[in-house]
This record gives structure tokens, C-alpha cells and sequence, in this order.
């Protein structure tokens, strides 16, 4: 699984890390981020915290080997 945040869109509400908090943080201007080591995102969370952000600015796609 791969986790794009778009810094571009994200306005900081905090929905991510509050659904999934083992794989969202806020950094120091309040924005989201992931956790380190989390960019896989194997939380099954992971697609409901995308669901939660009010501006769409995080997408979750299967990653193919």
C-alpha cells in the first residue's frame, strides 16, 4: 500500500491522525505527515483516515510488484 499526502492541498485539519494515529502525525505548522516507517501504511486505517480529510488530500493505492 503507498500513502501520497498532497502538502499542496492539505490544510491541517487533523482528521488523519486522529482516525489512523500509528501512521498520521501533524508536523510543526500543523500539517500532515507520515509517521516514520509508516509509508507502507499496513494500518487498516489507513483508507478510512483518507476518507476523514475534508480536502481529499491523501490517497491510498495498492502498490503492485
Amino acid at each position: 500500500m503507498h500513502i501520497d499526502i498532497e502538502k499542496d492541498v492539505c490544510i491541517g485539519a487533523g482528521q488523519c491522525a486522529l482516525v489512523a494515529p500509528d501512521v498520521f502525525t501533524q508536523d510543526d505548522d500543523g500539517f500532515s505527515t507520515l509517521l516514520p516507517g509508516r509509508d507502507g501504511g499496513h494500518s487498516p486505517l489507513v483508507r478510512e483516515a483518507a476518507r476523514a480529510c475534508p480536502v481529499r488530500a491523501i490517497t491510498v493505492s495498492e502498490t503492485v510488484s
